[in-house]
């Protein structure tokens, strides 16, 4: 949430934005009158990837004030088949219960395969866990990047309390959105009877449990971090972790870590199926980000949101690169896929 007595109104969060050109004076101006309550063009401006949250120094939050106020003054951010997505997603997909071992953590998917059919959990990563999906496990998060980031407050107990109904003490989840949901649910004082598993770390501690099985990969990748990351950055480290057990180098490029951006938006929401609004925006980043990976070495990307996987994956595949799901790297080096020849 935004916090009106953090912010020094310095402009940095939109000064270093780089979707919109603002010069420092411009950046101030637009935050005081967002602070004031006023209409302003960063609404309209703004692609809605979070990062402003991430540069601002106080740690004020300013992308939640843009979402309170495109609800406010009506902006609707996103295409609109964005809306009939996400009414399919809330509404369209059947809740399902595969139950495995009592013992272990329960994976939700939420809505996921929706996005990604057939490459989430084959293999021997998710043996036996107990498995939810569907409608009922949907994370609100997307909604701040609909101007309907109401939805979020009015449907998170009712998140909490679905997941709370399956009596597990942990619960993995495999969408990026449904972890950075209980970040929001602490600030709306929600009790969580459970512990939230970022699947990461699930991954993490299942390879470290069976080193044996680990063939060490010896390639170079360009990894696309989510928007829905910025909201748990206590996820981050667990990348590299990963990478050096299974033997992947994170190429060091511009448009990656803290020092450079945080990284750039993969802008889904403007690319297809989605209509395209901004569509000279949209390709001037999305070229920058994908040809950023390739000169600096890279021999794939890797993706850990189903989003960002269908918005950049012909793109990374033009330039020579493999579109890699996080989970099915992490298969290859469990010696269960190999990974593909780069031509």
């Amino acid at each position: 949430m935004f916090d009106k007595s953090k912010c020094n109104l310095c402009g940095d969060c939109f000064e270093r934005c780089p979707y919109v050109d603002y010069d420092k004076e411009k950046a101030v101006e637009q935050i005081t009158a967002l602070t004031e309550g006023k209409d302003a063009e960063i609404l309209r401006g703004c692609i809605t990837c979070a990062a402003c949250n991430e540069y601002c120094p106080p740690v004020a939050n300013p992308f939640d004030l843009i979402c309170e106020l495109q609800e406010k003054m009506g902006v609707r951010p996103a295409p609109s088949m964005v809306y009939k997505s996400t009414d399919l997603a809330i509404y369209g997909i059947p809740d399902e219960i595969i139950r495995g071992d009592p013992k272990k953590p329960v994976l939700s998917i939420c809505v996921i395969e929706l996005y990604l059919p057939g490459v989430l959990l084959e293999g021997q990563l998710f043996d036996d866990l107990t498995i939810v999906k569907g409608s009922k496990y949907f994370a609100w998060m997307g909604c701040c990047h609909t101007g309907q980031v109401s939805l979020i407050r009015e449907h998170a107990q009712a998140f909490v309390d679905n997941l709370a109904a399956l009596g597990a003490k942990e619960i993995v989840f495999l969408h990026y959105d449904d972890y950075a949901m209980f970040k929001m649910v602490k600030d709306f004082g929600i009790k969580v009877p459970f512990r939230p598993v970022h699947y990461f770390e699930y991954l993490l501690g299942y390879l470290k449990e069976h080193p044996g099985s680990i063939t060490k990969l010896d390639r170079k990748v360009a990894y696309q971090r989510p928007c829905a990351a910025r909201y748990a950055p206590d996820v981050d480290p667990l990348v590299d972790e990963i990478f050096e057990l299974i033997g992947v180098e994170r190429v060091e490029r511009e448009y990656d870590r803290e020092g450079n951006r945080y990284g750039l938006c993969c802008l889904a929401l403007h690319s297809p199926p989605f209509e395209f609004p901004k569509p000279e925006k949209t390709k001037k980043f999305q070229d920058l980000n994908l040809d950023d990976a390739k000169e600096h070495g890279a021999e794939a990307i890797v993706f850990s949101c189903p989003l960002c996987y269908m918005a950049l994956a012909d793109g990374t595949a033009r330039r020579n690169m493999v579109p890699i799901f996080f989970t099915d790297l992490c298969r290859m080096g469990l010696g269960e896929k190999r990974f593909p020849v780069v031509i």
